[in-house]
């Protein structure tokens, strides 16, 4: 009887209505079949930037050494795609514990080192372009490699946390993989609304000042320059900008509106913005599935790179594609050096490279050799 008085004490006035989510959580189990093909489509596309870079490019030039580690992110990242698929599908988590830490730190190991290159990448091409006169007593092999460094340990230190927090608990007989498993509810929310906000600011709103400030330097720069390929050059900008507007702005609303206001909804309510975060979880998915390609295959270099190595490989296809071979042998070499050591811009043929032909006292002649085009 003193256990009765003790619940009904604790029942509130009101019934508690009861809100089921078979509705989104069905929908988030259908849409993670997609982790599959990025998955399989970020090892195809990530493995041929590096055959392209491997055959046709100089290991050591700046932009080279961050597409590579841009590269290793992308694939970090998608290694984990597969685990979370089996889990939503199946509403359980069958790896086990240590798994269930590895996946998640390996997940976010990823997603933090993605976006700090891909804004160092734009940081890079700001320098290169608006200080083209400076920038190769800055850019050099060195640069990359501790910028790389540091990365890589700042995204490992922030994988700490994740890797703490998550872990396994059963519930009816069912075992998941949670994080704060093992913390109570009223630290949950604390921690989850920090930890987000965190997320929020350091991986949307700083990358994104950085990525609009940079870009519109370069803009301003490539404009004022009398270059033929200027129109070209915005046009890349332009897109990748709105490509990380499209993929990562309808994220983290939903997520904001989700950690703010979720408590306050109906349960209709409630099952719209479970949707709406499982679509929009997708799409900034796919940001970091085709970035490092996106980097490249804009780019009409990589283009002809690409054309070459299928020729190579498949010599059938050399009058369909049109090979000019003319062409080919006329692309600069990537990562030539200076007298004095120091490299010139290497993988992406961007307009700071056309820029600098302009302004520069001195002047690098290279033809391709293609001494690595074995098939």
């Amino acid at each position: 009887m003193t256990n009765i008085s003790y619940v009904t004490s604790r029942v509130p006035e009101e019934p508690v209505e009861l809100c089921t989510r078979d509705d989104d959580n069905k929908l988030g189990a259908n849409l993670s079949y997609i982790y599959y093909f990025m998955f399989v489509f970020s090892v195809i596309t990530n493995l041929l930037v590096l055959v392209i870079i491997y055959r046709f490019e100089r290991l050591t030039t700046v932009i080279n050494i961050l597409l590579l580690n841009l590269v290793a992110s992308s694939l970090i990242l998608m290694s984990s795609l597969p685990f979370q698929a089996v889990y939503m599908q199946k509403s359980e988590w069958i790896f086990g514990s240590a798994m269930c830490k590895i996946v998640f730190s390996v997940y976010y190991l990823g997603f933090y080192s993605s976006v700090f290159f891909l804004t160092l990448l734009t940081i890079d091409r700001y320098v290169s372009v608006v200080f083209s006169l400076t920038s190769t007593n800055v850019r050099n092999q060195r640069y990359a490699v501790i910028s790389s460094a540091v990365v890589w340990v700042i995204s490992g230190l922030a994988c700490i946390r994740p890797m703490i927090l998550h872990g396994t608990y059963r519930h009816w007989g069912t075992e998941y993989c949670e994080e704060f498993a093992h913390i109570d509810g009223m630290n949950v929310e604390k921690l989850k609304k920090s930890g987000f906000y965190i997320q929020l600011c350091v991986f949307l709103i700083l990358p994104l000042a950085i990525i609009i400030f940079c870009y519109a330097r370069i803009v301003i720069t490539v404009k004022k320059s009398r270059l033929a390929s200027k129109f070209h050059a915005v046009r890349v900008i332009f897109m990748i900008v709105v490509l990380f507007f499209i993929c990562w702005i309808p994220f983290n609303i939903v997520e904001l509106l989700h950690y703010e206001f979720e408590s306050l909804l109906s349960c209709e309510a409630k099952k719209k913005l479970g949707s709406a975060l499982h679509v929009t979880r997708n799409k900034a998915y796919i940001y970091f599935c085709i970035s490092p390609m996106f980097y490249t295959f804009m780019e009409r270099k990589f283009q002809e790179h690409f054309k070459q190595l299928l020729v190579k490989c498949f010599p059938g296809l050399k009058k369909p594609i049109l090979v000019n071979k003319d062409n080919t042998t006329a692309i600069p070499t990537v990562g030539t050096e200076y007298s004095d050591g120091k490299q010139s811009e290497s993988f992406l043929n961007t307009p700071e490279n056309a820029l600098k032909t302009l302004v520069s006292t001195e002047s690098t002649e290279g033809v391709n050799t293609g001494g690595r085009l074995s098939c």
